[in-house]
């Protein structure tokens, strides 16, 4: 068992930057971990996964080039910075772990998640 516990949302105006922090409530070492976010209205979808080896990132299409995924497993943290924030990035931000998780964004490998922690978009 792992908990997990985000932070950092809020809201920003468009264009704006916010740092995501997922703590952990023991290693990382071997654990993947993956950013996903919910919408209203909209199906879950995964945002930045990156594996337990750090080999291994993925990002969703609409993110690439905007948000970076990193770990400090000494802090048993994992971090997603975004910038240049859209309006349409709103949503309910989630970490995931996956033990010895590849990498891939699919929630069918992750088995334990935090509650979420909201982002806001707008002006």
């Amino acid at each position: 068992q792992v908990q997990l516990v985000e932070s950092g949302g809020g809201l920003v105006q468009p264009g704006g930057s916010l740092r995501l922090s997922c703590a952990a409530s023991k290693t990382l070492d071997y654990y993947g971990i993956g950013w996903f976010r919910q919408a209203p209205g909209k199906e879950r979808e995964g945002v930045s996964c990156i594996s337990h080896s750090v080999e291994n990132l993925d990002y969703a299409d609409s993110v690439k080039d905007r948000f970076t995924i990193s770990r400090d497993n000494a802090k048993n943290t994992v971090y997603l910075q975004m910038n240049s924030l859209k309006p349409e990035d709103k949503a309910l931000y989630y970490c995931a772990a996956a033990l010895f998780g590849s990498g891939t964004c699919s929630e069918k490998e992750y088995d334990f998640w935090g509650q979420g922690t909201q982002v806001t978009v707008s002006s």
